[in-house]
């Protein structure tokens, strides 16, 4: 199975945990797609059979730059081929900021729901107030994940 890691990042935080969750894809036998530079295109090319999207959350609640420009790609075109296919979202935040703790996990659950993606499990929250190792504190949560796709 292919897997498609969308990844947002601010402060390169996310960006681990997104490698950390290819390597243990790419153990369990997976094909993975990790480029925190993707374009739509890209990821059109490499067919993917599920996607993981991990971002950090700004301060607005809003997806950091670097996933902007894909996360608009892909809201404007919804490419149809994806409808029914599995995704799940690891969101990073910090609990501090109120009601927009982890707002950038929501907005890329909010973006597979409208693709049509069957969420495989619900949203994993990092908070950094609780967290000083989101690689590891993910692990639990992406075994679950690769048990779910690996059925």
């Amino acid at each position: 199975m292919k897997v498609a890691i969308l990844s947002g990042s601010v402060y390169g935080t996310a960006e681990e945990v997104a490698r950390n969750a290819k390597q243990l894809l790419n153990a369990a036998g997976f094909e993975v797609l990790f480029n925190p530079r993707a374009r739509l295109a890209d990821i059109q090319a490499f067919a993917p059979d599920a996607f993981l999207a991990v971002t950090s959350t700004t301060g607005m609640g809003e997806l950091p730059d670097n996933l902007t420009p894909l996360y608009s790609e892909i809201r404007d075109v919804l490419p149809a081929a994806w409808r029914g296919l599995p995704g799940a979202v690891i969101a990073l935040g910090d609990s501090s900021y109120g009601d927009t703790y982890c707002g950038g996990g929501q907005l890329l659950t909010e973006l597979f729901a409208e693709l049509g993606l069957q969420e495989v499990q619900p949203m994993l929250t990092l908070d950094a107030s609780e967290s000083v190792t989101p690689e590891s504190d993910s692990e639990p949560w992406l075994e679950t994940l690769i048990k779910a796709l690996s059925q």
